[in-house]
Parts: C-alpha cells; structure tokens; sequence
C-alpha cells in the first residue's frame, strides 16, 4: 500500500467534515475510492466515524482489506484547512503521506510528508520540525501521529488521544482538584531552581509545581509535604517587586515601558516591539499600528529568566503566532550571546525581527539599570 502525491495546484482535493468531494479537473477518480487509490480494489470507506473516539482532525478513513488504513486528516499550521492524507500498513507503519491542499506560505507541507514514509510511531516521533516552519511541520507531524492512532483504535487497540494541553491541564486538576480546572500560568520573577513551572488555581485555591513530570500541589495556605517545592514556594511569595523610575537613568530605550527589581537584583521589564503592526501593511493585509508589548524578566547578569507575549495585534494566522508560548518561551535561559538562535515564525519576518530588537533591547536596558554602560 502507497500513496502518490497529489499536492500539486492542478490535484489538490479539500475535503470539509466528513464529506467526499471530486478534485479540481484532471484529478477525476472513482466515487468512493481514496485519492491516490481511484481504480484500485479492496478499500472499505468507514461511514459512520462517530462511534469511534478518533483525533479531532480525522476527516475521513477507508479501511484496506489486508488491515491497513488511509486516514484522511484537516489540520492548521500557520494557514487554516491543511489536508493531509496518511496511509497505515497492517503493521502500524507509515506508508506514504502527502499534503492535499493547504493554505500555508512557504510550501515545506509539499515535500514534508516523505520523511515518513516507512515509519512506526517511535520513527515519527524522531522526525525533526524544519527550522523557520515549524508550526507547519510541527502540525503536518501531529497530524501523521493522529493517522497512525487512528489505526489502533479502529483496529480495536487502546491510545491515548489527547492534546498536550489536555494532559497539562488533567495533570494539573489531578494535584489540585479544588481548582476546579482552571489555571494561570505564573510569570516568574525569580529563578526557582528545580522547577520547571508553576501555575496558579484561578479560584485562588493555591498552586501545582512542575517538576519533570511530577505534579506537587501546595494549598492556599502554602502547605506542601514536598520540601523542595515547599522551600521554592515559600521564596517565590517572599519576592517583592520595586517600581524603577525610569526618568533617573540616561540611555535607556524609548521602547522600554517600564522596569521593577526584585530585593535578589532581578529586574522586570516591559517593552514595545515594532512587529508587522507598526512596520508592515497593504492593501490586502493593512498593519493594526499597534505594538508588540513583552514583558521579560532577568538576571543582573544577563540571563533571560521568563518571558511572555502581553499584547499583541500582528497578522492573524502570521505574525499573532508570537502570543504562543511555542514562540516566547524559546527565550527563556538566553544570553545576550545566543537570543538570536530561535524559531523564526514562518511568513512573518517583520514580527520576529521586531520582537529580536525588543529582546536586544531588553539586555541594553538591564545593563543601564544595574548601574553599567549599554
């Protein structure tokens, strides 16, 4: 069983819900039979999807009579409506993959599906994302992920389907279940050794702390039986954040917004970043005038602690992909002497400079406020 491209401009098919649609002229194929098998025996189209548990992105599934599968899929990566067709041998093995119509800007969804061909989850999973499209990649390769689950469960086996987002949050609910389901994830001010994260229960009902993959729970009162977490807890709500006037230091940026150190000499800041809303705009896609706001926080010797995307009104489905931490967080532990050595975001040039000179501004800043040269 192998699928054949079909991704060109004159074969590309879109498919919507759980509909079959004929593709754009020469890419006519028999009713009923996947694309890549029109004319060929032996493909069962599985019809009524919703009695299955299957990843939110199948679309469409025929079942092969040696018990293979081609799973037909719609995901997103920088653009909407990314159609992926996957095809799964008896054995769990990817068979071929190819991209059927997409709405993405730099086209590695053409080609991408190839380094699959062959592969079993564990081989999936080894596949890198392309630097410079890596939410395209990143989502043409769940979506192989979703196609090759797909194929246990309709083969009567067992998997666990859910998001990332969803185990973070059951994680989440399952150390602190007086949240009731609902966290912040905290900005941190400090270095907290050890720990990975800490989010906030939105009801106030006290806080879960990531350590690998451990969960620790501390109440609303602050106990924890976890002495590590218990330490880092009672030091994170120690912290105090001074208010910096920025009128009495000369130098400083016209982009910097505001400034706050900690009584550990971390500071805080938040600047504007001129992405595509204040540089870019056309007739067709008119910039917001609006700036990026980032707040980071750091060392006094220069090194990123956390960082976050406050406000931004960039390109949507473009540059509005620097509000996701897949994006912000690669800051997170950078130095002046390697910040730059990060995912670009595909198709948005102007946004990811921008926020590069905002974080080269951000180093600059805290050099001043500490009492140094920029």
């Amino acid at each position: 069983m192998h699928l054949r491209g079909h991704g060109s401009a004159s074969c590309r098919h879109q498919l919507h819900h759980r509909s079959h649609h004929q593709g754009k002229s020469g890419c006519r194929r028999k009713r009923g039979a996947p694309a890549g098998y029109a004319g060929r025996r032996g493909f069962e189209k599985i019809e009524d999807l919703s009695s299955y548990t299957l990843p939110s992105t199948v679309t469409e599934v025929y079942r092969e009579k040696t018990g293979g599968f081609v799973v037909t899929l719609t995901t997103a990566g920088y653009g909407s409506n990314m159609v992926i067709m996957c095809g799964v041998d008896a054995n769990g093995n990817v068979t071929g993959a190819v991209c059927l119509s997409s709405n993405e800007t730099l086209g590695h969804e053409k080609t991408f599906g190839e380094k699959f061909t062959g592969k079993d989850a564990a081989g999936v999973d080894a596949v890198d994302t392309i630097s410079g499209a890596t939410k395209t990649t990143a989502a043409y390769k769940n979506a192989i992920k979703d196609a090759l689950n797909t194929a246990i469960i309709l083969g009567g086996g067992d998997v666990d389907i859910r998001t990332e987002e969803e185990i973070l949050l059951d994680n989440l609910s399952a150390a602190l279940p007086a949240a009731e389901g609902k966290f912040n994830k905290l900005f941190m001010p400090e270095v907290l050794e050890g720990i990975d994260a800490v989010y906030l229960a939105y009801n106030g009902k006290g806080w879960v702390y990531v350590i690998g993959e451990e969960f620790i729970p501390v109440d609303a009162s602050g106990n924890t039986d976890h002495k590590k977490v218990a330490e880092a807890h009672a030091f994170l709500m120690q912290s105090k954040l001074t208010d910096l006037d920025l009128s009495a230091f000369q130098g400083l940026p016209e982009q910097l917004i505001s400034a706050k150190k900690t009584d550990t000499g971390n500071f805080v800041l938040e600047i504007k970043a001129a992405g595509y809303g204040i540089n870019g705009g056309n007739e067709y896609h008119p910039a917001s005038g609006k700036y990026i706001v980032i707040r980071v926080s750091m060392t006094a010797d220069g090194k990123i602690i956390d960082t976050l995307t406050v406000s931004q009104e960039e390109s949507k489905g473009f540059g509005d992909a620097c509000a996701n931490e897949s994006f912000y967080g690669q800051f997170d532990g950078k130095t002046e002497a390697d910040y730059t050595k990060i995912d670009a975001i595909s198709g948005a040039t102007m946004t990811t400079n921008g926020y590069l000179k905002a974080i080269e501004r951000a180093f600059a800043s805290v050099k001043i406020l500490k009492g140094g040269s920029n």
